[in-house]
């Protein structure tokens, strides 16, 4: 499923950092890892994914879900962000492997599509499931 029409705003996130590709995987991993490990806790939070818990990024990972593709400004202006934003968190997204970007032209008309990767597929049903065990009370 994708679309074009719509109007964008913007908004901010907040976060400065960014943590993609290999190094987004360990930073990933090492979080998970040290969650159960010297003093972090067990709690379901630990596991949360920090690529996709910015709002932005989870807005944009739950929308991909939802789909094969998606065009950028069906996509921009679903989430209602300005595309600078949108391709600031893709970047993000990109780099830790949970988005793929198609480019092509459609006539004389640049067009960009993003879809979800199998490994971002994986993530975000992980992220989802932390999220159910924290809403419904379950520590494990």
């Amino acid at each position: 499923m994708s679309g074009t029409n719509g109007a964008g705003g913007a908004e901010e996130t907040g976060r400065g950092s960014r943590t993609g590709g290999d190094a987004g995987r360990a930073a990933r991993s090492t979080r998970s890892a040290g969650s159960t490990e010297g003093g972090a806790g067990s709690h379901p939070r630990h596991d949360l994914d920090d690529v996709i818990h910015a709002p932005v990024r989870l807005s944009i990972m739950a929308a991909l879900a939802a789909t094969d593709k998606a065009e950028f400004r069906f996509l921009r202006d679903t989430i209602e962000i300005s595309d600078s934003l949108l391709s600031k968190h893709v970047i993000t997204l990109e780099e830790a492997g949970y988005v793929r970007v198609e480019k092509a032209f459609v006539g004389k008309r640049p067009r960009t599509w993003l879809a979800m990767t199998d490994e971002g597929r994986r993530a975000f049903h992980d992220y989802v499931s932390v999220l159910r065990r924290l809403t419904e009370g379950s520590p494990q």
